[in-house]
């Protein structure tokens, strides 16, 4: 399964809906999955803040990607061009070595799954004082 933040490969991190009773078998999500804590910990101030927000709301599958998608697919354009420019512009595609086309594919990887991750750490609200506490 893949990661519902990054969609790296999940590794045992999940999340259980809470609109729903622990009998319900809705309350555990089989694609609310995550590869790492951090993914996870994000994933949870926002659903926290959505679920206060709207508690009926379903889960929509989308299609087209979003403005946050596109934003990361802008973002590996960079190391895309930095793995192509050390194994040589004139270069076809279709001559890469397994190595060489696998360096292009990690470095366009690591570019999304990081600005996928910045991007959804942003979103998160800063965390409030209790009322009465000064410093």
């Amino acid at each position: 399964m893949k990661c519902l933040i990054c969609t790296r490969q999940t590794f045992g991190f999940g999340h259980m809906d809470t609109r729903y009773r622990p009998s319900d078998l809705r309350s555990v999500p089989r694609n609310w999955v995550f590869c790492s804590r951090r993914c996870q910990a994000a994933f949870h101030a926002l659903y926290g803040s959505w679920k206060d927000k709207d508690p009926e709301l379903e889960e929509v599958f989308m299609i087209d990607p979003t403005e946050m998608e596109l934003a990361a697919m802008r973002a590996c354009l960079r190391p895309f061009g930095e793995a192509a420019a050390e194994i040589g512009f004139d270069k076809p595609l279709g001559h890469y070595s397994e190595a060489e086309a696998l360096a292009v594919v990690n470095a366009i990887v690591t570019a999304w799954t990081e600005a996928m991750v910045a991007t959804h750490e942003q979103a998160l609200s800063a965390p409030v004082r209790p009322v009465g506490r000064t410093a």
